[in-house]
C-alpha cells in the first residue's frame, strides 16, 4: 500500500505545526510575563521590608539612647556621684563594651584572612580540565 498524500493534508500538518509553535509562543510569553511580575511584586516586598527595617532601627536606636540617658540619671539620683561622673561612668562602660565588640570582629577577620590564602592555594593546585 503506497502513501498518498494529498495538498490538503500537508497544508493541514503545517497549520498545525505552526498553530503548535505559535501556541509554545504564546505560552513562552505569558511565562515570561507572569515571570516578570513575581520579581516585581518581590521587589516591591524587599522594599516594604527595608524601609520598616530602617525605621524600626531609627526608632530604636533614639529608645536606646534615651534609656542610656535615664541610666546616667538614675545612677546620679542612687548615688552621690555628680551628674558629669554618672555621664562618664556610663560612657566608659559603653566605651569598653565597644572594644570588645572590636576585639572580636577584628579576631573573627583574622581567621578570614588565614583561610583565604589557604583556597587561593588549593584552586591553583587544581588541574585545568
Amino acid at each position: 500500500m503506497a502513501n498518498h498524500s494529498s495538498p490538503g493534508s500537508e497544508a493541514s500538518l503545517a497549520s498545525l505545526i505552526g498553530g503548535v509553535v505559535n501556541d509554545a509562543k504564546d505560552l513562552l510569553l505569558h511565562e515570561l510575563t507572569i515571570a516578570k511580575l513575581e520579581i516585581q511584586s518581590e521587589l516591591h516586598k524587599t522594599k516594604e521590608a527595608a524601609v520598616s527595617f530602617a525605621i524600626g532601627a531609627g526608632i530604636a536606636v533614639v529608645g536606646g539612647f534615651l534609656l542610656l540617658l535615664m541610666l546616667v540619671h538614675l545612677l546620679a539620683a542612687l548615688t552621690t556621684i555628680p551628674l558629669w561622673g554618672c555621664y562618664g561612668i556610663v560612657g566608659t562602660l559603653l566605651f569598653v563594651v565597644g572594644l570588645v565588640f572590636l576585639y572580636r570582629g577584628k579576631h573573627a577577620a583574622a581567621q578570614l584572612d588565614e583561610v583565604l590564602p589557604q583556597t587561593t592555594t588549593t584552586l591553583k593546585e587544581m588541574p585545568n580540565g
